[in-house]
């Protein structure tokens, strides 16, 4: 077992090298640095860095795991993210390079109105709140059982750390700072499960194609699934995946934000199409690790961990546990070197543009006439307010949380990216003109109506059940509650 402080130790190491990267962009940090890096980004730092943070931890820990029960099923909601990446490029990307927007939800209040503007940005501030908790409940869990248990810290004082960690590196330099400490930490997160596939060959004794054929043969390999009730139908899956890329990456501002800091349109859409190939290859790659875990955990005879009330594999726990318990210390460090990529590029960049989306959308204090040494120090406060809210959920988080999370931060943004879907499509395919103030209504009651569809489809449809489509059926919820509120009407221009 790796000793508790070799891994704190690498962690202060890693650390330490965020921390001269924040030093090194941040000092001539202004608010221009802090919300688009001085539109001065190079797209394949930004395509590179936002591989990182699309993954996380949970894709990290979760998606190697869920192969015992789901196969190669995520690969088919992964083949609709590519799709969806190529919309955001041709649809999205011209429209906020256009109108040169700092927060992609002034586009709501351009098009529809001032409280339209306001939901979105609520909307985008509950479900990137929410779902950066999730990730970072996750690797922070995975380090409390294998460090600071055995440290005897406390849970709430492991998150409260590593959250300040987080602050210190990102509070002054924002975007600019991010692009780069996204990077350095996308190479340790590919570094790990690259790593971890060599660490399982060597256990193996496998060579290069040994692990291609232990690949193509493992019985978890399955990608395409036809039957239509479950929720891995390929049509399902493929089309959910299509609209969660464009919803959670192109109407999301944490994902936005970072590809608006690129110099032009040009590079902007160079990003996005290279960050979906990218994505899918790496997601292959993932999925191939957990493939491989099985392997070994059969091949060796070890008992996985299991859920002693159901007798399943805790799938969360299949990654960590042979990683840390029975591949050795090398695979222990490689293991260490990507769930602390993981853990910190978790919520990071999520600090920043909530803090963005509330100083712009809720206070909207671009438009006031504060010095810029107030609107400084009110962001500050703004970001740091944002820190203290990320551990209060993370905390509740751990007491309430009883499912894979991976299938937890996928519900979450069926109920909470649906709105904003809708809203777009809605100012973007239609030149109605909908009554702003019934929009947060409208918007609250798709994802309650969803709610309740989600609890009765499978008693109509002989059990048929709601799978990440759920998102597509909120939007269009939402999409058909703004033209019960609209009126043909001279379209309201977005410049």
């Amino acid at each position: 077992m790796l000793s508790p402080w070799l891994i704190l130790g690498f962690v202060a190491l890693y650390f330490a090298a965020l921390l001269l990267i924040g030093w090194i962009t941040t000092r001539t940090s202004d608010n221009d640095s802090y919300f688009l890096g001085n539109n001065q980004s190079p797209w394949y730092a930004v395509a590179f860095g936002m591989i990182g943070d699309s993954l996380s931890g949970v894709t990290y820990i979760s998606v190697p795991g869920a192969v015992g029960s789901a196969k190669f099923s995520y690969l088919q909601l992964v083949m609709g993210y590519v799709a969806g990446y190529f919309i955001i490029g041709k649809i999205l990307l011209p429209l906020y390079y256009k109108m040169q927007l700092t927060s992609i939800y002034t586009y709501l209040e351009e098009r529809i109105g001032l409280k339209a503007q306001k939901t979105g940005a609520f909307f985008f501030l509950i479900s990137r709140l929410l779902g950066a908790a999730a990730r970072l409940w996750l690797a922070v869990s995975v380090l409390q059982l294998f460090v600071f248990d055995a440290l005897g810290v406390p849970f709430a004082v492991s998150v409260l750390v590593i959250i300040v960690l987080m602050l210190i590196y990102t509070y002054r330099g924002g975007i600019k700072t991010l692009v780069w400490t996204d990077t350095f930490q996308s190479s340790f997160l590919l570094m790990g499960v690259i790593l971890s596939i060599v660490a399982i060959a060597s256990q193996l004794d496998f060579g290069f194609f040994d692990l291609i054929s232990a690949v193509k043969n493992s019985p978890d390999t399955q990608v395409f699934f036809w039957d239509p009730l479950p929720k891995n139908y390929f049509f399902k899956q493929f089309f959910a995946g299509v609209f969660i890329a464009v919803a959670m990456t192109g109407l999301d501002q944490n994902m936005m934000q970072k590809n608006l800091s690129c110099p032009n349109l040009a590079d902007g859409q160079k990003n996005v199409y290279w960050f979906g190939i990218v994505q899918f290859c790496v997601n292959a790659l993932f999925l191939s690790l957990g493939a491989l875990l099985y392997v070994y955990a059969t091949t060796k005879g070890i008992a996985l961990p299991v859920n002693p009330e159901t007798g399943k594999v805790i799938t969360d726990k299949v990654f960590p546990f042979l990683a840390l318990g029975h591949l050795g210390t090398f695979a222990a460090m490689i293991f260490v070197v990507g769930l602390t990529a993981a853990t910190f590029n978790s919520a990071d960049s999520v600090l920043t543009t909530l803090t963005t989306s509330f100083y712009i959308d809720i206070l909207k204090v671009d438009k006031t006439n504060q010095s810029e040494a107030q609107k400084t120090r009110l962001r500050h406060i703004i970001h740091i307010s944002f820190a203290v809210l990320l551990l209060l959920v993370i905390l509740i988080f751990q007491v309430v949380n009883d499912k894979a999370v991976i299938d937890t931060v996928l519900l979450i943004a069926g109920y909470t990216y649906g709105p904003l879907l809708g809203l777009f499509a809605f100012g973007i395919l239609t030149k109605r003109v909908a009554s702003d103030i019934w929009v947060p209504l409208i918007c609250v009651l798709a994802p309650v109506l969803c709610y309740l569809l989600n609890m009765q489809v499978p008693k109509w449809f002989n059990g048929y059940q709601i799978g990440n489509e759920l998102l597509i059926i909120n939007g269009a919820i939402t999409f058909a509650g703004l033209i019960l509120i609209s009126k043909r009407n001279a379209f309201k221009t977005a410049n």
